[in-house]
């Protein structure tokens, strides 16, 4: 394989990271998965250890030594200077010649679109916008949780369920059937004890995020306290989206809006029902599409992007990550 013809697609997730060796016709010559990529946790240099190691397993099934250029769509880079620090680790490592990163929704908007146009909101364990034109425009949020404006994803969820069923429970708050079915998913039969055993390590902190379900669950059944917080995670979706379409200027001509992570691709009837009403009413020439495609494979679109490849090699990796 020539050096000039290829591209390293990288994608790194707080749960896991998928690469893959693509030819610039679009063939995939090699995958691999790792572990998960958290700089904040880790550092970045053993951040990117974990990366090194997919990659040299990619790399060596395609028969590669390097490539010419580096697509990799980052969990935690979410500032331009973070961006800057992880492309000097990457480009240290000599995979390629040339090393792009971008954060990883960019790589779920790619996967969804026919061309990079269009905006994507990924609602997972946390919340996250971008949008993009062809000539190289963007529109993206901070998205480091509430000190930059954000409110909601599947941890979010769990902690404002908490919240709202302790109050519930001792009398702040109004009553909800939340103080009852959270606590029940563990085995308790009240907040009291649920705060208890949180609070003590009986209940490991990291599955808090198990309760974010139960609160979709529990708006089903038609609890006006949950579907209030149901609701107001669908207000922030389409408040992200109408910004990202607004600055793009992509408001009055029809765009995709790209739904994707765990919490948005479950298609929870009231979420996407209430996504697509209040849509409907702010950027009426929105189209709203849940993206379920392998991430990876919107990385590898954005390298076949900059090497130049043709419609042609975008539609060949297309459909080998379909199939």
């Amino acid at each position: 394989m020539g050096l000039t013809a290829s591209v390293l697609a990288v994608d790194a997730g707080n749960s896991k990271t998928d690469v893959a060796v693509v030819t610039a016709d679009g063939e995939v010559l090699a995958t691999a998965r790792g572990g998960p990529f958290r700089p904040p946790a880790v550092g970045v240099e053993r951040a990117v250890d974990t990366l090194a190691e997919a990659v040299a397993e990619a790399l060596a099934a395609a028969g590669a030594g390097s490539v010419d250029h580096v697509s990799a769509c980052l969990a935690n880079a979410d500032l331009p200077v973070e961006e800057e620090q992880l492309a000097a680790a990457l480009q240290a490592r000599a995979w390629g010649t040339r090393v792009d990163v971008r954060n990883d929704t960019f790589a779920i908007l790619r996967a969804g679109v026919d061309e990079p146009l269009g905006v994507a909101v990924v609602c997972g364990a946390g919340v996250n916008c971008v949008g993009m034109r062809p000539d190289g425009r963007t529109a993206r949020f901070p998205a480091i949780g509430r000190l930059s404006g954000d409110w909601g994803g599947g941890w979010g969820l769990a902690e404002e369920a908490l919240w709202h069923a302790a109050r519930a429970e001792d009398g702040r708050g109004g009553p909800t059937e939340l103080a009852r079915t959270l606590p029940a998913h563990f085995g308790l039969d009240s907040m009291y004890a649920l705060i208890e055993a949180l609070h003590l390590r009986h209940v490991e902190p990291a599955r808090r995020h198990e309760l974010t379900p139960v609160l979709f669950a529990t708006a089903a059944a038609g609890d006006p306290l949950a579907r209030s917080v149901v609701d107001r995670q669908a207000d922030e979706v389409v408040a992200m989206a109408t910004v990202a379409l607004t600055r793009l200027d992509l408001l009055s001509e029809p765009a995709p809006v790209l739904l994707g992570g765990s919490v948005l691709a479950a298609r929870h009837p009231q979420l996407d029902d209430r996504i697509r009403e209040l849509l409907a009413a702010r950027a009426p020439k929105a189209v709203p599409t849940v993206v379920t495609a392998r991430p990876v494979l919107g990385a590898a679109l954005l390298g076949l992007d900059r090497v130049g490849a043709g419609a042609a090699a975008r539609q060949r990796v297309r459909e080998r990550f379909a199939a």
